[in-house]
């Protein structure tokens, strides 16, 4: 009875930080039952790996209870940065990264981490287990490293909780919950490390500034059904405006230093997209800000991108010729664009477009948004 107590109040306090961020959900006890019945199997997990492997070596290895130890605010809050810096190790794969963060630093279950990389537990436990023992044989300690290591191993951090983010926010995953849980836990990290000083980096800003603009407009990027909503569809009285606010101070406090990042330049394109409504201006900034993200660092889907913000400012002509010449022939999202950009140029190629978009789209909500765009 007493755990049961715990789980609930444990529950609803995670209801009030997440509802007073994004509002009541529409099943509000579904909602409450779904999360109280995840953190009762955590539980059980948790209390049989008590019994079977922490007593027993708690009795070959007794300690004094009245050891003292340092739970302030502070300290739990440097021992979850050294454990960041740990389990974000360059010797550790990426996709090990994130799920070693989502278990150890977001305490998130297994059936959860395998629902957000849309694989199953045995797959996930399994990787689970090569990344600890990789930081075993390492020796990698759960220390912040030296200041000068800082900045460099900084970088991967940031990549860790910028990937963490967007498999949340482009999740093939049908757990709207989840998928909201996700990003936040990655604005969660990533204001951790602003709050330390040696970690508060301008990047460090800009990253988190990228996170509150893309998040404002999650709840108006998928439609009551499920689909995605596209861009120019979105009702912008959705948008959190305290998110977009938020965004606005962080970016500003990256403006602090001479570096510019790629986190710079994709925040400045951000909160370019939470301006409204659309202008000549605003498409002009966001593709002049894409010319410089592709200079920095290249990426195919950056500059597939850009070719929509350079057919609202240049036409569709120049922007089919320029994302053409990217092939991305094996992606959805370029025969969706290419749909859209041939619509009133040559309706059978648009067609064409969107019938291979749908053959390529892996989930439910972006079939239904293309099959929208063709009905259209």
């Amino acid at each position: 009875m007493e755990v049961a107590e715990d789980i609930a109040s444990e529950t609803f306090q995670v209801a009030m930080q997440a509802w007073g961020i994004e509002g009541l959900p529409p099943n509000p006890v579904g909602w409450l039952y779904n999360t109280a019945k995840n953190k009762a199997k955590n539980h059980l997990h948790r209390d049989a790996i008590f019994r079977e492997k922490v007593m027993p070596a708690l009795e070959e290895n007794p300690f004094s209870l009245n050891d003292e130890i340092d739970l302030s605010p502070q300290n739990i809050n440097d021992s979850q940065l050294q454990m960041m810096f740990a389990v974000c190790h360059p010797a550790i794969s990426r996709e090990s990264q994130i799920g070693l963060a989502l278990r150890i630093l977001c305490g998130f279950g297994i059936d959860e981490i395998a629902t957000a990389f849309v694989s199953n537990k045995v797959t996930i436990n399994k990787r689970l287990f090569r990344a600890k023992e990789k930081l075993r044989d390492e020796n990698i300690r759960i220390e912040l490293p030296a200041p000068l290591e800082i900045d460099q191993r900084l970088d991967q951090v940031l990549m860790t909780i910028y990937l963490l983010f967007n498999e949340g926010y482009y999740s093939v995953s049908q757990n709207k919950t989840l998928r909201k849980d996700l990003c936040l836990e990655a604005m969660r990290l990533c204001s951790m490390l602003i709050e330390n000083e040696a970690t508060n980096k301008p990047r460090v800003n800009a990253l988190l500034a990228l996170m509150c603009f893309h998040a404002s407009r999650f709840d108006a990027r998928i439609s009551s059904s499920g689909a995605v909503v596209l861009y120019e569809e979105q009702d912008a009285n959705l948008w959190n405006l305290d998110l977009i606010s938020k965004g606005g101070y962080f970016l500003k406090m990256a403006a602090q230093g001479e570096t510019l990042s790629k986190y710079h330049l994709e925040a400045g394109i951000a909160a370019w997209h939470t301006q409204h409504p659309d202008s000549i201006e605003k498409w002009s900034q966001i593709l002049a800000l894409y010319d410089q993200l592709l200079e920095i660092e290249f990426s195919p889907i950056a500059a597939l991108n850009r070719t929509y913000a350079l057919a609202k400012t240049k036409g569709e002509h120049i922007a089919i010729a320029e994302a053409e010449k990217l092939d991305l022939h094996d992606n959805h999202f370029f025969h969706g664009l290419l749909g859209e950009l041939y619509e009133h140029i040559d309706k059978a190629k648009s067609v064409q477009h969107f019938l291979n978009a749908l053959d390529l789209a892996k989930t439910k909500a972006d079939k239904q948004a293309i099959r929208k765009r063709m009905a259209r």
